[in-house]
């Protein structure tokens, strides 16, 4: 099968080189935020920062913006999975 005309098409150059200075100053700044005191905001600030970052890579580098949807479904379910685990072993180290 062959996909629709227009329908698959993968990002230029230049929007790879975009999404890596984005990256690049996601990073200057989850850094910069590591040397300023703001206490309890910066674990909940640099997770965040996390997050933008890795949806940056799903949707650009791994094509999920373009992809079917059957493919987006399979990578919710990876980050449910991981947020899953993260949240049940916070839990247990909650409890001790």
């Amino acid at each position: 099968m062959s996909p629709a005309a227009g329908q698959n098409h993968s990002p230029g150059a230049r929007q790879y080189v975009l999404t890596w200075v984005a990256l690049l100053v996601l990073l200057l700044v989850a850094v910069g935020t590591a040397y300023i005191p703001l206490g309890v905001v910066n674990v909940g600030l640099n997770l965040g920062i996390a997050v933008v970052k890795a949806l940056l890579v799903m949707v650009v580098f791994m094509h999920l913006g373009i992809s079917r949807p059957v493919v987006r479904l399979a990578a919710v379910a990876g980050f449910f999975w991981l947020a899953l685990l993260f949240i049940l072993t916070l839990a247990e180290y909650v409890t001790r």
